[in-house]
């Protein structure tokens, strides 16, 4: 139990939100881990009094927390934007339905693309699900809009989304934390069919009431004291929401300031009035034109800035859009060396990726860490669109190629495959189609930090539960051969994946070894006996930050890298790579 005294401390967006919900009373907490929402739920989860859960996808998240509000208790939703695109379908029936318990949904965009494969803007999405968004510009707005959107969710009968991102999520700040609130239950359960059975006849209905709680909470934005209106030099009035804020704040600190709170309903008069004091009006925001859109749609004429559309906003390009002088500015640091994304060594996954390229394959990818098999030197990965979007694709490719073409292989892991690989399989085997599709299994969801899933038998709370056997599943679900492989035995895994590419009917292939980050100090790293190397580059091919080439052109491992996965052992057709002994402390010979 956290202590009631209310304190100042050290939080990032992400811990304040998780704060924010926990002060408002908040009884569950539900959503799938994707950076960079991904703590809240973990931070919920140590404060007590609230149930913490990982749900298989966020459709499914949303739909938790939808029965637990009827319930007329207060729930938290996790996602990061493009895990929006997966809840939709229940959000948009949502705003019809209303809540009973206060429903609020965390949204963390990544502006940028620091880990997603699209840049999205949540307020699009939002306006068109007619879902109100709170937007904080730091951690303290953070704990305090979060806190504020569960009132408001009851108050005005409608889910509320949180909009956060990549900067704000991951920053810290000095944030004043107060007591837990328990909030009550909102009366008991009671059946009320014109209210939460959206057939045609009640929808209608809903429809026409969702407009009237929208215009309601329109009228009142004024009131919620979400809004505020920094008064300086009246030249230039600069309209801005979110983390843009303290890009503006930075770029023009003299200038006439309205940072929204409430970006959907927008507050009009609020806008109006600051317009009106000022001599010009600019509008400065991240990624998409949703403010400078809606202010025009007003009547508010809007100084044309060109503020980029693309990546994280900065106060350097902030006052480059507006004719600003740049000089005092930080320049941004120049020369520095690339550090493209790797695989971690004694990775599992390359073992899979070392076979298919030996095998010419079309690999359908999907996302996670092995997402970065794209890269060189493995170069054997095609494709990476969305969530378990892998198997799908495969299908498709498979109805249009020749059977003297190269093989098509669907790659996904062990999480994305529990969140939305399932139904692909399902397609698949329906259609007769010809699929091998290798589940990477690592036995945890890594590339997010390491949560728990389905597959790996323990749930966020740390409790014991069943896991999802990959294996039984794929049977139950038709494939027509299911194999487990273990993917560090590389002649194997690649004897397993030639066979099942030759095969007719949907294959499952599991390549199940855990994540080597959980495995670190259970192995011994491996040296190079110079003497036997004949720098063929072999080792080198697997693409093991651990293995590098040394200045005589032979192979290099460092042995505080190597966990002694055993690969570049096998692939070592000169008995070169043998156990590191005493002179490999610091270095990779022998």
């Amino acid at each position: 139990m956290v202590s009631e005294r209310v304190e100042r401390v050290l939080l990032s967006g992400n811990e304040a939100v998780a704060r924010g919900a926990w002060e408002a009373g908040v009884a569950v907490g539900v959503g799938y881990p994707g950076t960079p929402s991904t703590e809240v739920l973990e931070c919920l989860a140590t404060l007590g009094d609230a149930r913490s859960e990982w749900a298989p996808n966020e459709k499914v998240a949303l739909e938790v927390a939808v029965g637990v509000s009827l319930g007329g208790r207060r729930v938290l939703v996790t996602m990061k934007h493009v895990g929006l695109n997966v809840a939709a379908d229940p959000l948009f029936t949502l705003a019809y339905t209303g809540v009973r318990g206060g429903l609020v949904i965390l949204v963390a965009d990544d502006p940028g693309m620091h880990s997603s494969q699209n840049e999205q803007d949540t307020r699009m999405l939002a306006r068109a699900a007619k879902v109100p968004v709170l937007e904080p510009s730091d951690s303290q707005e953070a704990l305090l809009m979060t806190k504020a959107a569960f009132e408001m969710s009851e108050r005005f009968d409608l889910p509320f989304v949180v909009r956060s991102s990549t900067r704000i999520s991951h920053s810290k700040g000095l944030v004043e934390t107060g007591a837990r609130d328990e909030a009550p239950p909102v009366g008991g359960y009671a059946t009320d069919a014109r209210k939460y059975v959206m057939m045609p006849g009640n929808a209608r209905v809903r429809r026409v009431d969702l407009e009237s709680r929208l215009e309601v909470l329109a009228d009142e934005s004024q009131r919620l004291d979400v809004d505020r209106v920094e008064m300086r030099d009246t030249v230039v009035g600069v309209i801005t929401s979110g983390v843009a804020y303290w890009q503006v704040r930075e770029a023009l600190p003299d200038a006439s300031v309205l940072k929204l709170g409430l970006t959907n309903p927008l507050s009009e008069d609020t806008i109006r009035e600051f317009a009106k004091s000022v001599d010009r009006v600019a509008v400065v925001e991240e990624l998409d034109p949703y403010l400078e859109t809606s202010l025009r749609a007003m009547g508010v004429e809007v100084e044309i800035t060109s503020v980029p559309r693309t990546g994280e906003l900065t106060a350097r390009a902030v006052a480059e859009g507006l004719g600003r002088d740049v000089a005092a500015l930080r320049e941004p640091i120049a020369g520095l060396p690339g550090r493209p994304p790797v695989m971690c060594p004694g990775c599992p996954h390359r073992g899979v990726f070392y076979a298919l390229k030996r095998m010419r394959a079309i690999v359908t990818g999907d996302i996670g860490c092995y997402t970065l098999a794209a890269l060189p030197p493995l170069s054997s990965m095609d494709t990476c669109v969305c969530m378990g979007a892998s198997i799908g694709m495969a299908h498709g490719l498979e109805l249009v190629v020749g059977e003297d073409d190269r093989p098509v292989v669907a790659v996904i892991g062990d999480s994305t495959y529990a969140h939305s690989g399932l139904t692909g399989l399902v397609n698949a085997v329906y259609n007769r189609g010809d699929s091998t599709i290798v589940v990477l299994d690592n036995r945890t969801t890594a590339m997010t930090g390491h949560q728990d899933n389905p597959v790996t038998g323990r749930t966020l709370m740390g409790e014991e539960t069943t896991e999802l056997d990959l294996a039984a599943v794929g049977v139950a679900l038709g494939a027509a051969s299911v194999r487990v492989i273990d993917p560090h035995d590389l002649a194997s895994a690649e004897e397993v994946l030639r066979e099942e590419v030759a095969r007719s009917g949907v294959s499952l292939v599991v390549a199940k070894a855990p994540c080597a980050l959980l495995l670190k100090d259970e192995h011994s790293p491996v040296g190079v006996d110079d003497e036997a190397c004949t720098a063929c580059g072999v080792c080198i091919r697997l693409g093991c930050p651990a293995i590098s080439k040394a200045q005589d052109g032979k192979a290099f491992i460092d042995v505080a890298l190597c966990v002694g996965c055993g690969q570049c052992e096998q692939v070592c057709t000169f008995d070169a790579i043998v156990p590191a002994g005493p002179a490999c402390d610091i270095g990779g010979g022998v």
